[in-house]
């Protein structure tokens, strides 16, 4: 549907106004009449949808995102918006040949380590030990 090559989108924010996720402004007389986004049939903008919907339950930083929507506002504006979110990255994975690195997940791990370490000193100390840290291991 998208294709490798996005060079006949100007912008990312061509691209996700071709996909019909940014919210078209309808405005007369100074005053906003509504600013919702556009229906569409474009398979893509379903998957991307799909996508972001089932997102509601993953732990990842995309998931805490959702979650953190909804709580501001109803579903389905929530699911159009991680929607746009997801062909930003599309975007910028297929032009720039970046890999997605999920920064939730680095985020839980060194917290995972540092509880750990934090865990480990109490232990030592409780046993009246003291931990002294070695240089890491290429």
């Amino acid at each position: 549907e998208i294709g490798p090559d996005l060079s006949r989108f100007a912008s990312v924010k061509h691209f996700c106004s071709w996909l019909r996720l940014c919210p078209a402004t309808k405005i007369s007389g100074g005053k906003t009449l509504s600013s919702g986004t556009r229906p569409s049939a474009n398979r893509a903008r379903q998957a991307l949808k799909i996508a972001a919907m089932s997102l509601s339950r993953s732990d990842s930083a995309l998931g805490a995102f959702y979650r953190r929507l909804c709580a501001r506002m109803d579903k389905p504006r929530a699911n159009t918006a991680v929607a746009h979110k997801l062909a930003r990255m599309v975007y910028f994975m297929l032009t720039r040949g970046e890999a997605f690195v999920d920064q939730g997940q680095q985020r839980y791990e060194e917290q995972q380590r540092q509880r750990s370490i934090a865990a480990l000193r109490r232990r030592a100390s409780a046993l009246g030990f003291q931990l002294q840290p070695n240089a890491p291991i290429p």
